[in-house]
């Protein structure tokens, strides 16, 4: 078992699966949850919940509301509606996009790691199936990963296990790691704040429900999918990062 980690946890259905996967594989496992003014401020108490039932070793909530002063799209303020997945398609940039957000969360998060002596920093992006937001590529993580270990002067490595995978590739995962229904049922997604199968209208709600019903309607197809991957999302491989 490899020693420590800090895990970037939203409460969100991608975070939780790292995160439980992460338990798995490392000795101390420690949470990193941001409050950047969000509509869906709700997600917050959902990490941790969640963070409290799976028992991690600790877990840090960082207040960085200024992104809300600096950052106007429907994520950041209540009196901008989040549109519908079908609007959301004909966007270059869907409006829930916060721009700098993956930014400001890596580089604080590298920072706690530094203090705690963490090798590994997990998050949960992905770039197969997403809702075309920049910094869920794996090329801004490679670069981003590189300028911090300089800048801090020790090597980091960032892991994205879900890089490569589908939605329901992720589920299947789920169900491998034997937490499907707590996924489904104790975690948030929806751009509106709803827990479990959230709005069901939003392109949060979209790809989440779309990938769970195509798992489910060909469970043994995305397994044999997703064992083919395993290099990928294994988070001892570090082929993630490094493609």
């Amino acid at each position: 078992m490899q020693n420590t980690a800090v895990v970037l946890f939203s409460g969100g259905q991608d975070s939780t699966i790292c995160l439980i996967q992460a338990i798995r594989e490392y000795e101390f496992v420690h949470c990193i949850t941001f409050d950047y003014g969000q509509r869906h401020s709700y997600e917050l108490d959902v990490a941790r919940d969640i963070a409290k039932k799976l028992g991690v070793s600790s877990h840090k909530f960082i207040n960085v509301s200024i992104l809300n002063d600096l950052i106007s799209c429907s994520l950041t303020r209540k009196n901008l509606s989040v549109s519908n997945f079908s609007k959301q398609q004909d966007m270059d940039l869907p409006d829930t996009f916060v721009p700098g957000r993956n930014i400001i969360f890596l580089t604080l998060a590298s920072v706690y790691a530094y203090q705690l002596k963490a090798e590994t920093l997990i998050t949960g992006v992905c770039q197969t199936d997403y809702s075309g937001y920049p910094d869920c590529r794996n090329e801004f993580i490679i670069a981003l990963n590189t300028a911090i270990s300089l800048g801090i002067s020790r090597k980091l490595i960032f892991k994205t296990p879900l890089m490569w995978l589908t939605k329901s590739e992720i589920w299947a995962l789920a169900d491998i790691l034997g937490v499907l229904h707590f996924v489904i049922n104790e975690t948030i997604t929806c751009y509106n704040g709803i827990k479990s199968d959230g709005c069901g209208q939003c392109n949060a709600c979209h790809l989440r429900n779309k990938g769970l019903r195509e798992y489910l309607s060909n469970q043994n197809t995305v397994k044999n999918s997703l064992h083919n991957k395993k290099t990928l999302y294994q988070t001892d491989a570090r082929t993630d990062t490094s493609s």
